[in-house]
């Protein structure tokens, strides 16, 4: 992806601020999108975040409730990123992005 231009910036930080609580979080749904379709346990997450297991459980949980994730039907406490949206699915892109070229603005 080319630079997110100053709009796209500012809709990743509204959606950062309106939809993420924390850094981990977010960490966590960009490892799912990253790695879609493949569905990922809290184990997995927390030895990828650094992060307690019952710390990813609640993560993943939690963002399951708000409908960022899906739980695998087929394999029980297992989740992935499920597109809802090709603009959902552009907007994890340029989140993507942004992330990466701003990790401690997007961070704070």
């Amino acid at each position: 992806m080319l630079d997110p231009t100053p709009a796209e910036v500012d809709e990743v930080l509204r959606f950062v601020l309106d939809e993420i609580d924390t850094v981990p979080e977010l960490e966590a749904l960009l490892l799912l999108w990253q790695n879609r379709p493949a569905a990922w346990n809290a184990a997995d997450i927390a030895r990828r975040l650094y992060i307690d297991p019952n710390q990813a459980q609640a993560l993943l949980a939690h963002l399951s409730r708000k409908g960022m994730v899906t739980a695998d039907p087929d394999r029980a406490d297992f989740y992935r990123y499920e597109s809802r949206s090709a603009e959902r699915d552009q907007l994890m892109g340029r989140t993507e992005a942004v992330y990466r070229r701003q990790i401690v603005r997007i961070s704070t």
